[in-house]
């Protein structure tokens, strides 16, 4: 049986306080999200279709390849048995459909974790709001070249599409995410906090 409170004396203060707010913002986030967001798809809506039409302006203007245009559309899945509607960012090339962008490829859980990690480790206030600003810039400008990125390989090379979709651009995805995180943790001093019985 695992003894609860030699793990706690074996575990640093710092390190506990740390995991009790990274496991309180979860739940938050979770019955938030949950609860009220899911459903609306307010925030997910908003943010899908941002991913969708900065991809398109990116293609048409900085790439060698013009004609994409990005339209909202409804999309319908079953989920444990149960019919869901969805709106996803379909992104199409002289009107041939070549990507669908859905609330799960937006990024939002992803920025939702990146922001609960800077807000639960310790440093200056306006420290935490200058990384959660521009960590969350940097997350979404990615999260566009991922896009812009699969929808070259879908044209050109679609061999390797599903590897990178799957694989590839996830993985880089997360290591951004956790570079940036790193970034933020090098300046972060923990304090012992332990008490000291003499």
């Amino acid at each position: 049986m695992i003894n609860f409170n030699s793990l706690k004396n074996k575990i640093p203060l710092p390190i506990r306080l740390f995991l009790g707010k990274a496991l309180l913002l979860f739940v938050a986030w979770e019955i938030i999200y949950g609860v009220f967001l899911f459903d609306s798809q307010f925030l997910d809506r908003i943010l899908t279709t941002h991913v969708g039409e900065s991809s398109v302006i990116f293609l048409n203007n900085f790439t060698s390849m013009d004609g994409f245009s990005a339209k909202t559309e409804g999309w319908s899945s079953t989920y444990a048995g149960e019919a869901l509607e969805n709106k996803v960012s379909a992104i199409y090339h002289d009107d041939y459909m070549v990507l669908y962008i859905a609330n799960a490829c937006n990024g939002l859980s992803l920025m939702a974790l990146y922001v609960g990690f800077i807000i639960c480790m310790p440093s200056k206030f306006l420290r935490k709001i200058l990384y959660i600003v521009l960590g969350l810039l940097a997350l979404d400008l990615i999260n566009i070249l991922r896009c812009v990125g699969l929808i070259y390989l879908r044209e050109y090379f679609y061999v390797y599409f599903e590897f990178a979709h799957h694989y590839l651009f996830k993985a880089t995805v997360y290591t951004a995410t956790f570079l940036i995180w790193m970034l933020f943790c090098r300046k972060i001093h923990f304090k012992n906090e332990s008490l000291q019985v003499g």
